[in-house]
């Protein structure tokens, strides 16, 4: 269900979206696409020249290929649309620096170690920041809980399965620990 609709008139301006999409390769791996735009609706005048309604000011892309350990094998990244061409697209092969870090472990800090603030270009950086919930749930349903097989993924993750709750209680009986 959507937001309300607002009781304020309003114009719209700006329009950002970033979608990922998650893949299954024949050799095993795994590629995790992202994409940012940001769009304006009215012209938008930069320093760099106009760009009319509609036309992207950002339009980035990102490609991470991943084994089942969530481990980064190889990363490309494109920049197609920015403020300042030649400028902003150069920056785009020092993310190779990201091969070999993992996804689930401290993956956001030490991105923003190696790429954060003029290391890097701050969208293209937002935009990997989300890459680790966006191959999580490319793995979902691929992975099937088994007996044994220790805590769940998902538990102790978000409010909804702390295991002190009633959904782990009426879900997960084995992992309930009672309430807080």
């Amino acid at each position: 269900m959507p937001l309300a609709i607002s009781p304020v008139v309003r114009t719209r301006l700006h329009t950002r979206r970033i979608t990922f999409e998650g893949f299954k390769r024949d050799d095993g791996l795994f590629d995790i696409e992202g994409h940012l735009t940001d769009v304006k609706d009215q012209d938008f005048e930069l320093l760099t020249g106009i760009r009319t309604a509609g036309e992207a000011v950002h339009d980035m892309w990102v490609r991470i290929t991943i084994g089942g350990d969530y481990v980064i094998r190889a990363i490309d990244v494109k920049t197609d649309q920015m403020p300042y061409p030649g400028a902003c697209d150069q920056i785009t092969p020092a993310y190779s620096a990201l091969v070999g870090l993992s996804l689930m472990h401290g993956f956001r800090k030490s991105l923003y170690a190696a790429m954060g603030g003029v290391r890097g270009c701050s969208h293209i950086t937002e935009l990997l920041a989300q890459a680790p919930t966006a191959a999580v749930q490319t793995f979902a349903g691929l992975r099937r809980e088994n007996p044994g097989d220790g805590k769940p993924f998902q538990l102790d993750r978000c409010h909804a399965l702390e295991t002190s709750t009633e959904n782990v209680r009426r879900y997960y009986p084995e992992w309930y620990r009672g309430a807080a």
